[in-house]
């Protein structure tokens, strides 16, 4: 077991489709236009006169058991030990998309700068300098939190033991690391 698992927390009931996340995300790793290492689904509900939307911030979900690495040829997508944060080593990876094929969640792209694969990394350069991800500082509404799963009397327990909490396609068996409070199905479905 590693000393720490990193996670994500998303509050969707304060998430107002701002899409802050998504461009500081575009800001701190000069993701070109037309690509997304994050981004935020958007679904109307209801029906008229009672129509409302729904948010859904999509970044990598971190998965316990992710598919990507063990279909990638030259082991450019792999885990980390210290922390379980899935990344792609940009000098190893082939463009083949292997990957991108077997990721269940959809969130991965080719970067038409070096025809590699590129996904949230949970903005690993900043975690280890001891800084918060980009999205997580930027969120106006602090729906996106951010902390170590095992640290037991951290904030970020805390936080995950006192609402439910549910994560996208557990059916998959990964074990997704990125949780959410008040999922909509609907929305994670919608295209």
């Amino acid at each position: 077991m590693s000393k720490k698992r990193l996670a994500m927390l998303i509050d969707l009931r304060r998430c107002i489709g701002c899409h802050t996340c998504s461009l500081s995300c575009k800001a701190e790793h000069e993701v070109p236009l037309g690509c997304h290492r994050t981004w935020v689904k958007q679904v109307e509900k209801g029906r008229y006169p009672y129509v409302r939307k729904a948010f859904l911030p999509i970044v990598c979900n971190q998965c316990e058991r992710p598919i990507c690495c063990t279909v990638c040829p030259v082991k450019a997508t792999y885990q980390r030990p210290e922390d379980g944060i899935v990344v792609i080593n940009p000098h190893r990876c082939i463009g083949c998309r292997y990957c991108m094929a077997a990721c269940p969640y959809n969130v991965r792209f080719v970067s038409p700068r070096y025809n590699i694969v590129e996904k949230c990394d949970f903005c690993q350069r900043r975690i280890d300098t001891g800084l918060l991800p980009a999205c997580v500082e930027a969120c106006p509404t602090k729906a996106i939190m951010f902390g170590d799963l095992h640290d037991a009397q951290g904030e970020f327990v805390r936080l995950l033991a006192a609402s439910p909490v549910q994560s996208v396609k557990p059916e998959m068996g990964t074990y997704p690391q990125t949780f959410y409070i008040d999922l909509d199905v609907d929305a994670v479905g919608a295209k």
